[in-house]
Formats: C-alpha cells, structure tokens, sequence
C-alpha cells in the first residue's frame, strides 16, 4: 500500500512538472511579442518582524525552487513602471513607497541553465541581464498572491536562506541588496515602511542593529537620530512593560521625505 503511495506520489509530481513545463511553453510567443528581449528586472523587497529581517520570495511550478519576484519589461514601459507592475503581478505588491535600483546583474548563463530542459526558442531561455531593485515594506500591510507560475509567495527571514534552495543567481543578488542597504543607511533614513506608525526608540535602534549586523551604544544612537529631525516624539508612552514605560515617536513624514530625496547631513 505504501509502493502505491509513493508511486502516485511520484506519478503526480511528474505530471505537476509536464504541465508547468507546456505552460512556459506556451506563454513564451506571447511573452516574445510583448517583452523586451535579454531585459528583466528583480526586486529585492525586505520585511522586519520579530526582530528579524525577511525577504519576499516564490517558489516557481517549474523546478520547484525559490526566486526573487522578478520578471520581464513590456516594449511600452519604463524600466521603473516594470518594476511596479511586476511586484503587483506576481505577488500582489502595490509598490507605493521608494524603489531603489541597486545593480545590474549579467553573467553569461545567469539564468539559462535555469531552463535547460527547454531548447532555445524558449523566451524565457534569453540571456538576460536583470536590473536589481530593493525596497522596504512592513509585511503585515500586503495580503501576498501568487501568479499563474507559482506554488507560493512567502516572506522567508533571511537567516533561513541558508536552508533552501534558490534559482538562478537570486542569492548573489540579495546578498548586493542587502551589502547596498547597509551602506544607504548611513545617508539616507530607514524605518517608515518598516515599523508600525508609533515605536519607540529602543524598536528603531534594533532595526538599525538588524540592518547593520551589530550592536550600537544607545546613547550615541539616540542623540544622532534625533538629530535628524525625522522624528516627532508623541505625548504617549508604549505601556505594560516591567520598567519605566518609554516615549513613543512616530516619523515626520515631509522631513523624512526630504531625508530620502537629499540625504542625511547630520548622521
């Protein structure tokens, strides 16, 4: 009984990887006739929770293997109007907030070996060079989807990327995401898609230590950061804790905008 378990097991899986191997098939005319050829775009959108950072990832029909939510440029778009749609289209993403283009990713076979089952007249089996895109969003605002090609769209913590198995060269390119973030961090403000609208200041400092990999002497973080004039201290307290209840703050949204589009002049 258990044979036949596995053997239906087996038989139905083969099929799952026919079927998702005929529907590339049959997209990839379509995709030649609205697609730029050898163009795609992979965005790299990080999440905070549980003190943890998370990135948004699927997990593809074809293969079964997990890759950035990326895709291909229509002929009449921007490159930056791509970047939009595709998050919305393949994980239900509004980008509404900051995309920012990080890379350009290009080695040759990057992402043919990923479709070596198909011959070359596959669309998606192009030499393609990727433009890297990374954003912060709080993942409790997006209720995620998953697209016609996919088995799931998860925000996965990145200290769990060790344990899976990722397509292409989709790891390289989180890994420049991140490398960029952590260098934008000492110019540009971090925190407002991240963190819930009222925080404290201990909440921020420890997504700033996140971010960085290491600790920070909190004195020296809190007078830099209210330096900054990004933050508006609010008349409450976050209540219910075993110590003195701490201020709560919340992001001025105009300076921080400023912050975003001039830089930090004062970090």
């Amino acid at each position: 009984m258990r044979i036949l378990s596995l053997n239906l097991y087996y038989q139905d899986f083969s099929n799952s990887e026919m079927d998702s191997k005929q529907q590339l098939i049959n997209k990839s005319n379509e995709a030649k006739e609205i697609f730029l050829p050898h163009l795609s775009a992979d965005p790299v959108i990080f999440g905070f929770d549980q003190n943890e950072l998370k990135v948004l990832l699927i997990k593809m029909n074809y293969r079964k293997m997990w890759l950035l939510p990326g895709g291909y440029v229509r002929k009449d778009e921007d490159l930056d109007e791509a970047v939009v749609r595709i998050l919305k289209d393949r994980a239900g993403v509004v980008a509404d907030v900051y995309l920012q283009e990080f890379g350009v990713f290009g080695k040759k076979n990057r992402s043919e070996f990923y479709f070596e089952d198909f011959d070359e007249t596959l669309f998606h089996k192009q030499r393609f060079v990727s433009i890297g895109y990374y954003a912060l969003y709080n993942p409790d605002k997006f209720n995620l989807i998953t697209d016609e090609f996919s088995e799931a769209c998860e925000w996965i913590y990145l200290s769990k990327l060790p344990e899976i198995e990722l397509a292409m060269d989709h790891r390289e390119i989180i890994e420049k995401a991140l490398l960029t973030l952590r260098e934008t961090i000492s110019h540009k403000p971090i925190g407002y898609n991240l963190l819930p609208e009222k925080f404290t200041l201990s909440e921020l400092q420890k997504l700033y230590e996140v971010i960085l990999g290491k600790e920070l002497n909190r004195g020296n973080f809190y007078r830099k950061i209210k330096n900054l004039g990004i933050l508006k201290k609010l008349d409450e307290r976050r209540m219910g804790g075993a110590h003195k209840a701490p201020d709560l703050y919340s992001f001025d949204k105009e300076n921080y905008t400023k912050a975003l589009e001039n830089g930090l002049n004062s970090w």
